[in-house]
């Protein structure tokens, strides 16, 4: 199980990321433009400071992926939301309609 402090610090970054999303975006749509004219060099100059100057934890990459159920950050598994621990779990449980023991 997760520390509950490692969970919070994923929502925070998962929040920050959303904030963010569109001034990054638009950054970073100056910065692959593909006018090389002196003005627009300017501007990417400026985009690329900008996007500097944000916080790190603003950034979608820096996000980690967990364990719905029990936040562990390994083994996760995106079609489902969870651990392949847990989803093997839940599979033996009968909770998971499909999977057989054959299939793993």
């Amino acid at each position: 199980m997760a520390k509950e402090s490692m969970k919070a610090r994923e929502r925070k970054r998962a929040r920050m990321a959303a904030r963010y999303a569109d001034k990054r975006a638009e950054l970073t749509a100056i910065l692959k433009s593909s006018d090389e004219s002196e003005e627009m060099q300017e501007k990417k100059w400026e985009a690329m400071i900008a996007l500097q100057k944000l916080p790190a934890n603003s950034a979608k990459v820096r996000g980690h992926n967990r364990c719905g159920l029990t936040g562990r950050p390994r083994g996760y598994m995106r079609q489902f939301g969870i651990s392949r621990v847990t989803f093997r779990q839940m599979a033996l449980d009968g909770k998971i309609p499909g999977v057989k023991k054959a299939s793993w």
